[in-house]
């Protein structure tokens, strides 16, 4: 992204608050978000910060990528489940973002993250870290004046602001920002909950964090940020739609005053076939050898032969969500219209078996990786064809982005995020990928010869890769969003801002 600066008066204060942020932990899409969102808004002249739990994985990452550690001199306290819990306060740098890490080994030691099973007790690391940022500044002696938190790990920060008995105190002075990355995940708990984390019983309530019977924190969330965020536009408006709403979309519709959709962005200096350190070839638009070499790398990888056969990539958590399901039905009809598939990634043990033995059914047709690595995942955008991104839904999606970035085409459902990213090459002559509606075997599978039939006309594919590859889904414009919503919450007019 280059440097551009908001002509504003002041220069807003933010903490992320977030409990994954690549290359340190991540776990999803919600990684790279809080990875990439900061840097791009410190390079519009906003002071962003980010809090993050010192996971095992984390203290790993930070010594692997040969990152600065400094202790700051106080540590923090938190009264949590009536005994007051204690961290030091870590600081290191990326790419110009301070980063503060809690370390708390009692409480941050799962090498996973999140827990199996939502307790009380496995809920106390995303209490702490949400009570913990409203201490922060005893430590760094650096005052938010914006509290931006993901998803239900940190969805306690905006409630305690208004119900817990010592930091209501505090929600006068500060503002909150609430990101939906994905709204099936509640952080659904047992009622007795709220009096372990300090919250006034008054917040138990049909307009507080009650929930058929048991504490929603999410809702919680919802109900007291002060502006509400979902990763793209479309997302906004179908969580609060019945379909995809989640149990919450009455909640929704009622705050939507506060709701606004602003579509992720990748790191394209991270992302980048160009400069792409992984890649044994590089390329970009006018200059496209190199994707072929990727391509011949990625199948003497696999052990196959070049056939000329489209190669067909899903990369992606394996996952009701992402379709997984409608792939495994479909894929032998796949193989039989000629295309080879490729599956990355790794989820729930039943689609990782089933991935698996297609596997070894269509040996030399269907290759599997189950797990994540980051070269292979890599080398497989950039050797591939085409993506396969069949959700069932799909709050913004990162994989179209950068599959396009790397010259292959998407074909994906019109659901979310790649609703509002993916133009039909059909449908439109400003189009780059394909896309179908139905949630069906049917549909995807007709989505795909649409596909194939554009492959085969060589002149056609081409100017399909270039389109796709000149596109910005670059942070840029997002950020801009951000930071003028941060504005607007500290009273800022910002009709007449102008970037220098």
């Amino acid at each position: 992204m280059e440097n551009t600066t908001l002509i504003m008066p002041i220069k807003p204060r933010i903490l992320h608050v977030a409990s994954e942020m690549a290359p340190l932990a991540k776990m999803g899409g919600l990684g790279d978000v809080v990875q990439a969102l900061p840097k791009a808004l410190r390079q519009l002249g906003v002071d962003c910060r980010v809090l993050l739990p010192a996971y095992p994985c984390v203290l790993g990452n930070v010594e692997k990528n040969r990152l600065s550690l400094t202790r700051l001199r106080s540590p923090v306290h938190v009264a949590l489940e009536w005994r007051v819990y204690s961290a030091r306060v870590l600081r290191t740098e990326i790419d110009g973002v301070p980063i503060y890490l809690l370390e708390q080994p009692e409480l941050f030691s799962n090498p996973t993250i999140y827990p199996m099973d939502l307790t009380e007790s496995s809920a106390l690391p995303f209490a702490f870290l949400s009570l913990a940022a409203l201490e922060l500044s005893t430590a760094s002696r650096w005052h938010p004046q914006i509290f931006h938190v993901h998803d239900w790990p940190t969805a306690l920060l905006p409630v305690a602001l208004r119900w817990h008995r010592h930091y209501r105190k505090m929600g006068p002075d500060v503002d909150t920002v609430l990101t939906l990355h994905n709204l099936a995940h509640h952080g659904i708990l047992p009622q007795e909950a709220l009096t372990g984390f300090g919250l006034d019983a008054s917040s138990f309530g049909m307009d507080g964090l009650e929930f058929y019977g048991q504490v929603n924190l999410l809702k919680g969330g919802i109900l007291t940020a002060d502006a509400l965020t979902t990763v793209s536009p479309r997302y906004s408006w179908e969580i609060q739609t019945p379909d995809g709403g989640m149990g919450l979309d009455g909640v929704l519709a009622s705050q939507k005053r506060k709701l606004r959709g602003i579509l992720n962005g990748i790191d394209t200096e991270i992302w980048n076939p160009a400069t792409d350190p992984v890649l044994p070839a590089h390329y970009r638009i006018g200059s496209m050898k190199g994707k072929d070499l990727c391509r011949r790398a990625l199948l003497h990888r696999l052990g196959w032969d070049d056939d000329g056969s489209p190669l067909l990539l899903w990369v992606g958590r394996l996952v009701e969500q992402k379709g997984i399901d409608l792939l495994l039905v479909s894929v032998e009809r796949l193989v039989n219209l000629g295309c080879r598939v490729l599956a990355v990634g790794s989820g729930h043990a039943v689609y990782e078996e089933g991935i698996r033995k297609a596997a070894e059914r269509f040996e030399g047709r269907v290759w599997s990786y189950v797990g994540y690595n980051e070269e292979i995942a890599r080398l497989a955008y950039a050797g591939s064809d085409m993506l396969i991104m069949p959700s069932l839904f799909e709050p913004c999606g990162l994989s179209q982005l950068i599959a396009l970035r790397y010259g292959t085409i998407p074909v994906a459902r019109a659901v979310g995020g790649l609703a509002d990213t993916i133009i039909d090459a059909d449908g439109s002559q400003r189009g780059y990928g394909f896309l179908f509606s139905d949630y069906t075997a049917e549909e995807l599978v007709n989505a795909v010869k649409r596909a194939m039939t554009a492959y085969s006309d060589r002149r056609r594919w081409e100017r399909l890769v270039a389109r796709g590859m000149a596109l910005d889904f670059s942070w840029k414009s997002s950020a801009m969003a951000y930071a003028k919503l941060y504005l607007e919450l500290l009273g800022v007019e910002v009709s007449d801002l102008k970037e220098s």
